[in-house]
């Protein structure tokens, strides 16, 4: 069912447009293959989604820091696989991870052909949580800056999803309102409940196969947006 009234569109970027997941991998396999790190690669990263996943949401409630988020989940990550680490090393590796991120940069199937499909029809936004370095290199390196007028960033700004004022500040900057907007992402509570709690439409993107028992806008592809939009 098409939802009216819409005339602006929030995105997430990380796990939404931007395939995290996929280059967070190839990142891994870089800075480990340059030090000489001969860890299992596929059992690093099913324990690191996990734990990387708790540090953020930490992050976003503040109750740790940046550098906390960069180095205890890494270290956490080799602890859990029994991999021994020197600290100096976690610290290298932290920043090395940040400084490759962005050399990839897959994105979701029919990213391109969803922004191609809306950006005529709506004014397009970004809202994210992530590190403000990072996520606009991401945005320029994989060619998607262009479709959006704004961009509001969670560390930039000191507020982070799902605090109401984040959506409201992205609201004023992109100069709508709550009744004609809609939020898109993969987070439930940070994306989903976030923006429902200021008042916006949302669609839930179940990047995960893991569907939500609630009356909320859900899609598994993102072409599956031209459902609603």
């Amino acid at each position: 069912m098409k939802i009216n009234g819409i005339t602006d569109v929030f995105f997430d970027l990380d796990h939404t447009l931007w395939d995290f997941d996929k280059n967070s991998a190839l990142t891994f396999e870089k800075i480990f293959k340059m030090h000489n790190i001969e860890i299992d690669i596929n059992i690093f990263l099913l324990h690191y989604r996990d734990i990387n996943f708790q540090y953020w949401k930490l992050y976003r409630d503040a109750k740790i820091d940046k550098e906390v988020l960069r180095l205890g989940r890494l270290k956490d990550t080799f602890a859990v696989c029994n991999f021994p680490v020197e600290a100096d090393m976690i610290s290298i590796l932290s920043t090395e991870y940040i400084t490759y991120l962005t050399d990839n940069n897959y994105l979701f199937a029919n990213t391109i052909e969803i922004l191609e499909y809306l950006s005529p029809k709506y004014s397009l936004h970004i809202i994210s949580n992530g590190f403000e370095e990072v996520q606009s290199k991401k945005l320029v390196k994989s060619n998607i800056l262009k479709y959006f007028k704004t961009v509001t960033n969670g560390e930039d700004i000191g507020i982070k999803k799902p605090h109401p004022q984040i959506f409201h500040l992205a609201l004023e900057k992109a100069q709508t309102t709550v009744n004609k907007s809609i939020m898109i992402g993969d987070g439930y509570e940070a994306d989903i409940v976030g923006a429902q709690n200021v008042g916006m439409e949302v669609i839930y993107f179940d990047t995960n196969n893991m569907p939500v028992k609630t009356n909320v806008n859900q899609i598994s592809e993102l072409i599956e947006i031209k459902k609603y939009l």
